[in-house]
């Protein structure tokens, strides 16, 4: 049976501790926060709320390393997924040191190896067959995927097992630094939203009827184009302001 595809909540990724390395986006988002401003009053009342826009983006990782990273932290906690993740990476070390390791070692390596370092069945499949894809080229190489354009980035890495549209939107936001990736299944963009423009209250108990659905985001995203990333930040902002 295929791995179910992640929806995990972005706060997953986005409430993880800063890694070295980690940088601001290159695009201008103090222009990303005046421009979202001055088209979506309510959405400027809450970027004056939540402050400068902080989000900080991982780079020097090509696209097998921080899908192989995704895949394994998906559905986990950020502690026990490091924890997998780090054992996963030492196994390799006799073969290539400190490097990450390739494509071709992911396909080699024995089952025992992945179970070991204490991976699933299902995450073991994902990873050799992002491997696979890797090789076959189906992933592409970092020159090369910062040269596409979103949509066919989500275009080819779904085609991995295990591997789904929010994963990618999360790499398009973090890791690429994309600056008009609107996230509408996210269950924290789609409270921030509710929190924003439906009159959610902080208080309010979160069902799934008061939630937006995608066609109602994407039609007020259309106003905060070309910097739907930066919107998306400031909601997930909007939750943890109605936490505090």
């Amino acid at each position: 049976m295929p791995a179910k595809k992640s929806s995990a909540p972005a706060k997953a990724i986005s409430s993880r501790p800063k890694r070295p390395g980690a940088r601001s986006p290159r695009y201008d988002f103090a222009l990303a926060c005046k421009e979202l401003a001055a088209a979506d009053p309510k959405l400027g009342k809450l970027i004056a709320r939540a402050g400068p826009f902080t989000m900080k983006m991982r780079g020097a990782q090509s696209p097998f390393e921080a899908l192989v990273e995704s895949i394994i932290y998906q559905q986990l906690h950020g502690k026990a997924a490091a924890t997998i993740h780090r054992r996963m990476l030492e196994s390799f070390h006799p073969i290539c040191g400190q490097q990450h390791p390739s494509a071709q070692h992911l396909l080699d390596c024995p089952n025992e190896q992945l179970r070991a370092a204490g991976l699933s069945h299902n995450k073991n499949l994902a990873l050799r067959d992002l491997a696979a894809k890797t090789l076959d080229g189906t992933v592409p190489t970092l020159e090369k995927i910062r040269r596409m354009s979103d949509e066919a980035i989500i275009e080819h890495l779904t085609q991995v097992r295990g591997i789904g549209r929010w994963t990618v939107e999360m790499l398009l936001i973090f890791r690429l630094g994309r600056p008009d990736v609107l996230p509408v299944a996210d269950y924290g963009v789609r409270k921030g939203f509710a929190l924003t423009f439906l009159g959610l209250k902080p208080t309010d108990k979160v069902t799934p009827d008061v939630l937006p659905k995608p066609d109602v985001m994407l039609k007020r995203g259309e106003r905060w184009k070309p910097w739907r990333s930066v919107a998306s930040w400031y909601l997930w902002r909007a939750c943890d302001l109605a936490k505090s």
